[in-house]
């Protein structure tokens, strides 16, 4: 159904205003805190992993924060988890399809953020001298980590990370174009004020949630 897009600047700044209003990215909007901590940045990670994955995106949030309630809220207690317990977490929070190979792929990730950064992903962006290329392909060689899981990942963490901004996911991006407020992160760093990587993730992450939740019709009334 086509959406009637935003024209002049004041139009697409009250929009912005509107979306930004919450002063939440997309994880803090569904209750997953975005701090500078290693358990923090571990359950974003994670949560981003889940997202990406084809299927309704609130079963990723309802495995992410049954990990989290489970006491597997960092790298370290991840990786002691066991298989079988991951597996069932996961089939219980709506992951059908080969739920124990996602399960492999999540400890095997854990123990991979343990041996090469002490399960803080901070040392991985102290091992790349902050430069955003470098925490790409860092955070790409880890197990189950693609292209889309970056962005994902560093849609939240840009707020932390300035260094990484804009970071603007494909859906934050196609709300933005149907919205008509821009094609490219950069277009919404625009709008949402130049360096201010925080009040950007608030914007991509409430375009991310009008995409998924499908609430063009409200936004345009």
């Amino acid at each position: 159904m086509a959406t009637t897009a935003t024209s002049t600047i004041e139009e697409k700044k009250r929009l912005v205003r509107r979306l930004a209003a919450g002063g939440r990215g997309f994880a803090e909007e569904y209750g997953f805190r975005v701090t500078n901590n290693p358990g923090s940045l571990f359950q974003v990670l994670v949560l981003s992993v889940l997202l990406a994955r084809p299927g309704d995106f609130r079963r990723a949030l309802a495995a992410t924060g049954a990990f989290r309630d489970a006491g597997w809220d960092s790298a370290g207690r991840m990786s002691r988890s066991r298989h079988e317990h991951r597996t069932r977490l996961l089939r219980d929070s709506g992951f059908r399809t080969d739920p124990e190979g996602l399960a492999d792929t999540l400890g095997d990730l854990a123990l991979t953020v343990v041996d090469r950064y002490r399960g803080d992903l901070r040392r991985l962006r102290a091992l790349a001298h902050r430069n955003p290329a470098r925490e790409r392909d860092l955070l790409a060689g880890l197990p189950g980590v693609d292209a889309p899981v970056v962005e994902l990942f560093l849609r939240e963490a840009q707020v932390l990370w300035r260094e990484v901004a804009p970071v603007a996911d494909r859906r934050a991006l196609a709300a933005a174009r149907r919205l008509g407020l821009g094609r490219s992160a950069g277009d919404l760093a625009g709008l949402a004020g130049s360096g201010e990587s925080e009040r950007l993730a608030w914007l991509v992450g409430a375009l991310a949630r009008v995409d998924l939740e499908k609430r063009y019709a409200e936004l345009v009334r």
